[in-house]
């Protein structure tokens, strides 16, 4: 794989909540090279240490805090404290904002501005999507594509591939159009309904890999919003898929 398998802990929230250290280890036995945070405040410095003792990487980290709070510059820290200059926003920005056009450069001046406070700590700031994005099309192009045009060249996107067939956009082709301004992608699959829990990678309706093709370049995130089955598992069963395919395309395995 081009990059290190991350997973979203956002996908083992409930199980973090009651043995954080335990389940970054078990994430590193089934293989994963690295994570992302999403309470990046929530004790850096040990969250840090444990991740480095286990081999973990912090690929990227998603904090609320960068678009709700006055002064992001606390999370950033704890971010660089994390070890990456990757730190993205993840929501927070209301729906209705990206239903006109005139919402969408509301949109592009806000991430501008935090981009340049991300600079100021040595870091890229990215956004993350759900479906809302993607919801609104003006003239043939989905929102989120009408807003790329609009960001700062500094400014990336991590696409979540499975959120972006929600909305009703083709994935594969959202990548291709969006290029290098993609840093990274969340790989997930599902029947492609909202509401409905999420399935192991691999086999629910996704084209994950031509989604994968798509994108060649980008960092690999591994998320599930919900899940029906045991949820390690699912990570498990997801990671071997993905490692499959890369070993099946001339790649070395994550």
């Amino acid at each position: 794989m081009p990059n290190p398998l991350s997973v979203q802990l956002y996908t083992v929230r409930d199980l973090i909540a009651e043995d954080r250290d335990g389940v970054l280890r078990r994430l590193a036995e089934l293989g994963f090279d690295a994570v992302e945070p999403f309470q990046p405040t929530v004790d850096p410095v040990g969250f840090r240490k444990v991740a480095d003792d286990l081999g973990l990487r912090v690929s990227s980290a998603h904090a609320m805090g960068l678009i709700q709070d006055e002064d992001p510059s606390p999370v950033f820290e704890a971010i660089a404290t994390l070890g990456t200059d990757l730190a993205v926003v993840p929501a927070g920005i209301a729906e209705e904002e990206f239903t006109t056009l005139e919402g969408l450069a509301r949109t592009a001046d806000r991430l501008n501005a935090l981009a340049e406070k991300a600079k100021a700590h040595g870091m890229r700031l990215g956004y993350h999507n759900h479906w809302w994005e993607f919801e609104p099309v003006f003239e043939g192009r989905h929102a989120l594509e009408l807003l790329a045009d609009l960001l700062a060249p500094e400014v990336v996107l991590e696409v979540d591939t499975y959120w972006a067939a929600v909305g009703g956009a083709d994935a594969p082709s959202v990548l291709r159009n969006l290029g290098d301004r993609v840093a990274a992608i969340h790989v997930k699959d599902g029947p492609v309904v909202k509401g409905e829990p999420n399935l192991v990678v691999g086999t629910g309706r996704m084209p994950v890999t031509e989604v994968l093709a798509a994108a060649p370049n980008a960092l690999r995130v591994v998320e599930f919003d919900a899940c029906a089955t045991d949820i390690l598992e699912a990570l498990g069963a997801s990671r071997a898929y993905l490692a499959g395919l890369a070993d099946e395309q001339g790649g070395t395995s994550a």
